[in-house]
């Protein structure tokens, strides 16, 4: 079965070229539009198919792409978030990211590259290209070290450890001898305490912190 996607984006010509494109891959499928972000919410709300994935602009009028990928992660945090834009600047990087975006692609990316990046992204849960990676890591180490004061258990320091690889969810419980769900909650343990949105996050504060070693 195809894994679903929603674009959002408010210029209609190139999300109708994008599910041209997406429609030529022999494991996705685009399901809807959306023109912005409240365009989107209503129809989640309105009880259209939730999607796998979704292709989200950042510069949109009503709703950009910052307070959709902040809403769909409190409310859909199931859903990957794949920012899809034409700009690759810092500022703009981190920010998505910090508001759940699991991926993020500019728009003259090729058409198998974004096809790699959708594939990673479903079988990761995550998939930066090497210049975004670079942009998150440099940034997210320029922030503040400030000591830790939360009280973090063992097994979540061992949960740490796996952030920084490439292992799913599903394996890391393998390797930690629990339940999937289990991994889940020492996740959102770890994000509430630290005030941390995303893996990356969490795998930049485990290598500042020396926990990936």
């Amino acid at each position: 079965m195809k894994k679903t996607i929603v674009i959002v984006d408010d210029h209609i010509l190139i999300a109708k070229a994008l599910e041209g494109i997406i429609g030529n891959f022999s494991e996705f499928e685009v399901i809807y539009v959306c023109e912005n972000g409240k365009d989107l919410i209503q129809k989640l709300e309105e009880g259209n198919t939730i999607p796998d994935i979704i292709l989200l602009d950042i510069s949109m009028p009503v709703m950009d792409g910052f307070e959709t990928a902040t809403w769909l992660t409190k409310n859909h945090p199931d859903i990957k978030v794949m920012a899809l834009s034409m700009q690759g600047d810092d500022n703009s990087v981190i920010k998505m990211i910090k508001s759940g975006a699991k991926g993020y692609l500019l728009k003259n990316t090729h058409p198998k590259d974004l096809e790699t990046a959708l594939t990673r992204l479903n079988s990761d849960g995550f998939f930066y290209p090497e210049w975004a990676s670079k942009i998150i890591f440099t940034n997210l180490n320029k922030e503040s070290d400030s000591e830790i004061t939360v009280k973090i258990s063992d097994r979540e320091k061992e949960f740490l450890k796996y952030t920084v690889t490439e292992l799913s969810y599903k394996e890391i419980a393998d390797r930690m001898c629990c339940s999937p769900r289990t991994v889940e909650s020492y996740r959102d343990q770890l994000c509430e305490k630290l005030d941390l949105k995303t893996r990356v996050g969490l795998a930049v504060f485990a290598i500042k912190n020396g926990f990936a070693n």
